[in-house]
């Protein structure tokens, strides 16, 4: 009996140890998590094109040999030209294609959204980009976790834009609300507090806001969002 209650009393030890141990490789895999992704600067070249720099530091995460003037070169664009009709400004679709000029503020232009840069980043890695928009702020978490960055579109503000600094245009698949303060990031982290991300404008490696104001940014932009497997 004495040698059963020892053996007992190890195996007990035994399982401590391991839920222990487990409990605390819960806690480091909820608690944060931050990549290494390479930062490029949108300036000088490309005034407007945070998406396509964004995008290049993620395919280059991903170990892709893909520069940003290339991509520049490459992603679909709307050549709709700006003109004011009727007291209305027409002008494209960032959902078509790139608005407008992309390499300087001397002409009219706007941007990107995911759609026209998820069928870019197919040409890199196809079959394994993931267009997560519409999906929910922690999907993003899931990505990060699994070592993945998340190419976003937000804003200047990281945080819900007022709305004197929105305006409506029309398209020619329709009307579209856009802000000027559109921007595109590369999210490489989180904690409990704050999102991380490289910011192509700033030029800032793994630059932190809190989680909450990003998120109001995000999601009034529409909770774009794009990654890979």
């Amino acid at each position: 009996m004495k040698k059963l209650s020892v053996i007992g009393i190890i195996v007990v030890l035994v399982l401590t140890v391991e839920i222990s141990f487990k409990m605390k490789q819960v806690k480091a895999d909820t608690s944060g998590k931050i990549l290494n992704a390479p930062l490029i600067n949108q300036n000088p070249e490309l005034r407007r094109g945070c998406e396509v720099t964004s995008l290049a530091m993620m395919l280059q995460y991903a170990g892709v040999n893909a520069e940003k003037m290339t991509l520049a070169s490459q992603v679909r664009k709307d050549t709709t030209s700006h003109r004011y009709m009727n007291g209305t400004v027409h002008f494209g679709n960032p959902n078509t294609g790139f608005v407008g000029d992309m390499y300087s503020f001397n002409r009219p232009g706007y941007g990107v959204y995911h759609g026209p840069i998820k069928a870019l980043a197919d040409q890199y890695l196809t079959g394994r980009v993931v267009d997560l928009s519409g999906c929910s702020f922690e999907t993003i978490y899931q990505y990060l976790n699994n070592g993945k960055p998340v190419w976003v579109i937000n804003n200047v503000m990281f945080d819900a834009v007022p709305s004197q600094f929105w305006l409506s245009w029309q398209t020619p698949i329709g009307p579209i609300r856009i802000t000027m303060k559109e921007h595109s990031v590369l999210v490489t982290g989180y904690d409990p507090n704050y999102i991380y991300f490289n910011d192509p404008l700033a030029n800032i490696k793994n630059r932190k806001v809190p989680i909450s104001s990003f998120k109001r940014g995000w999601e009034q932009m529409g909770n774009q969002a794009i990654s890979y497997r």
